[in-house]
């Protein structure tokens, strides 16, 4: 019996150890100011324009975005929203960026699988056929959608925004494992891959190689395209796409706060005028 209790001691000291050794560590998300902030903050349109254009031209050849359709643009407080089509199916800008897509369907003749031109009432397309070939085409990392990444990611866009503008040189010592790179603000566990001296470097390994150099898009306004730039904008769209309502949501409860309060006043007037000749 005693044995035994000493057996399953060393045991749960062994399994204690390990789990004290691997510690996940990161370096905090970089404070970055947003418009869409706080309780009155709103979305640039003409942020949002960018934003599309770098998931367009950079993000959508590995993500997807399943959750959105191709009308969504053209929703009240999307990038290209236009009042003039209440009905973003109608709108013509939607309709030329739905048209540029290819997607899968079933020819209703023959039954065939065919390729047709996309409308605003499509999702977006996804990079990939299957989950398979995306893994075959990144190295076995499966690339995440991006339809709701900024509420999925803990520190939400200032997350986003730090990993894409955070990949440095590694420090000297690291083994970088084939297919990886090293990015401080990723969560990971690098005490086996260290062989530096000093303490064990913040941050883990991420199968996206650096994506967002300077001049990788150009803009129609004009705005410059570096780096932090870039990562500003597609953050921000992505932010949009996570949560597209939240502006209408806050619009709703601030007039909601109004009414309260203006309701307050008049039961505290009327409650006054009825018992202030009446004691108490």
């Amino acid at each position: 019996m005693l044995r035994k209790a000493l057996v399953l001691a060393a045991a749960l000291g062994l399994t204690l150890a390990g789990t004290a050794h691997a510690v996940t560590t990161a370096e905090e998300p970089k404070d970055v100011h947003w418009s869409f902030e706080g309780p009155f903050g709103t979305f640039d349109t003409e942020q949002l324009q960018r934003g599309y254009k770098v998931y367009h031209d950079v993000c959508s050849s590995c993500h997807s975005m399943d959750l959105m359709h191709y009308y969504s643009l053209g929703e009240p407080g999307g990038p290209f929203y236009d009042p003039k089509y209440p009905k973003p199916n109608e709108n013509p800008r939607i309709k030329a960026i739905a048209a540029d897509f290819k997607v899968p369907d079933i020819d209703s003749d023959t039954g065939d699988a065919i390729q047709r031109t996309a409308t605003p009432a499509d999702v977006f397309k996804d990079p990939f056929p299957n989950q398979a070939a995306a893994r075959a085409s990144n190295g076995g990392a499966l690339p995440p959608d991006l339809s709701v990444i900024t509420l999925a990611r803990e520190g939400g866009p200032q997350y986003v925004y730090s990993i894409l503008t955070g990949y440095v040189t590694p420090p000297a010592g690291l083994t970088i494992p084939p297919g990886k790179a090293y990015n401080p603000y990723m969560p990971g566990d690098l005490g086996a891959y260290w062989h530096g001296k000093g303490p064990v470097p913040k941050g883990g390994f991420i199968g996206m190689p650096f994506q967002l150099t300077n001049d990788r898009v150009t803009f129609d306004d004009g705005a410059r395209t570096d780096t932090n730039q870039e990562a500003y904008d597609v953050v921000a769209y992505l932010a949009w796409a996570s949560d597209p309502k939240q502006v209408e949501r806050k619009q709703v409860g601030f007039s909601v706060i109004i009414y309260l309060l203006l309701l307050a006043g008049i039961v505290y007037a009327s409650y006054k005028r009825i018992w202030r000749r009446i004691g108490h």
